[in-house]
């Protein structure tokens, strides 16, 4: 703490001009996007743990078609997974409706994908649907476990001045 007799750190007049020319919503996202990047993040290095330890288990388990299965599944997670989060990411700090319009027509997108996915696949032989079910469920339950981590722990101020 500082006394009229011991100098503190001196204003910076730069910063408070940079402070008063960003937008009103931008300090306030800082917080925010530091959570969507770290789930980001997370759910890439789970993908990149499903494609190994899927496609390994899926090898031993089925052979090649498990490989195949488990890389499809993978797939399938990763994009469904960065999907939401790079749609959050684009529309943090702006109005409620935009962002729930935003999300929704993500969500809508990827329902589209994964029915013409699962239609092109419907009389594959290549890949073993078991293995695809069980990397995609992994992925799903582990991809929400990790966005609840990244939001638990993030630091995110419940009011913004």
């Amino acid at each position: 703490m500082t006394t009229p007799d011991t100098p503190g750190p001196t204003p910076d007049p730069a910063q408070d001009a940079v402070a008063a020319d960003a937008p009103a919503g931008e300090h306030a996202t800082t917080a925010e996007r530091a959570v969507l990047r770290a789930a980001l993040r997370d759910t890439l290095l789970l993908v990149g743990a499903l494609v190994v330890l899927g496609g390994g288990i899926g090898l031993l388990v089925a052979g090649l078609p498990g490989l195949w299965g488990a890389l499809v599944g993978a797939a399938i997670a990763a994009f469904f997974c960065a999907t939401t989060i790079w749609s959050m990411l684009r529309t943090v700090g702006s109005s409620p409706a935009r962002m729930a319009a935003f999300v929704m027509g993500a969500w809508v997108a990827k329902i589209v994908v994964l029915i013409v996915v699962l239609a092109l696949l419907k009389n594959a032989t290549f890949y073993d649907p078991w293995v695809l079910i069980a990397v995609l469920a992994v992925g799903a339950i582990g991809s929400a476990l990790l966005d609840y981590r990244a939001v638990s722990a993030g630091r995110v101020p419940y009011v913004q001045p």
